[in-house]
């Protein structure tokens, strides 16, 4: 049975996003705290209560305070220009990477944010003087829930993993779903039920055709 959508690979841990992979739609439209560090004409339009109306152009004034999505965010970011700077999610910030730290495994990271590792990859693009340390804090983050979540995958056949999945992020469900995969091939295989290998549609003809060319 064909499916009606082909997963495509997500790009938000590179530089840009691939807006051919859904779950990085979804992880562009998170919001992000910013502050306006100069009056922005006609964005007043979606932040009514910021802007002072049509008769002021619909113009945010400077030094307001913003939720916006990521990909609007990343569109206004210049730092030559400095037209809006960017404030750290909570999540990101050092109390929390001290968290991450001390023990990863505790924090339920889909509550905290389903594309955790791809939206603060993507923070790396506002120049923050903490890249350095939001960079390290998500490889360690990683590495130390990584185990974890595969031994989970590895351990559950034929069971419902709803509760073991609830606390990953979407990458670490999608890791998950990975071991799990290898584990119902693994058994497939060890009951005798994998696939058999079976001559190609070519090779068969050709033995016909050859048999039918002997008894000619």
């Amino acid at each position: 049975m064909s499916e009606a959508y082909f997963p495509v690979e997500s790009g938000a841990l590179g530089p840009e996003e691939n807006f051919l992979s859904l779950d990085d739609i979804l992880m562009s439209h998170e919001k992000l705290p910013v502050r306006t560090e100069t009056a922005i004409p006609r964005l007043g339009a979606f932040f009514p209560e910021r802007s002072g109306g049509a008769e002021t152009d619909n113009t945010i004034p400077q030094g307001s305070k913003l939720e916006i999505p990521l990909w609007l965010a990343k569109g206004l970011f210049d730092n030559r220009r400095r037209i809006l700077s960017v404030e750290l999610p909570k999540i990101y910030q050092e109390g929390w990477r001290t968290v991450f730290s001390a023990d990863a495994n505790v924090v339920d990271l889909h509550k905290m944010g389903p594309h955790f590792y791809g939206f603060g990859s993507q923070l790396l693009h506002f120049d923050s003087p903490e890249n350095a340390d939001i960079s390290q804090s998500l490889l360690q983050t990683f590495i130390g829930r990584f185990r974890r979540i595969m031994d989970s995958s590895q351990n559950a056949y034929n069971e419902d993993t709803s509760a073991l999945v609830a606390r990953l992020d979407e990458m670490e469900r999608g890791l998950f779903q990975t071991g799990q995969k290898g584990l119902n091939d693994f058994q497939c295989w060890e009951k005798g039920q994998a696939s058999q290998i079976t001559a190609s549609n070519l090779v068969q003809n050709y033995k016909k055709r050859k048999f039918t060319d002997m008894e000619d």
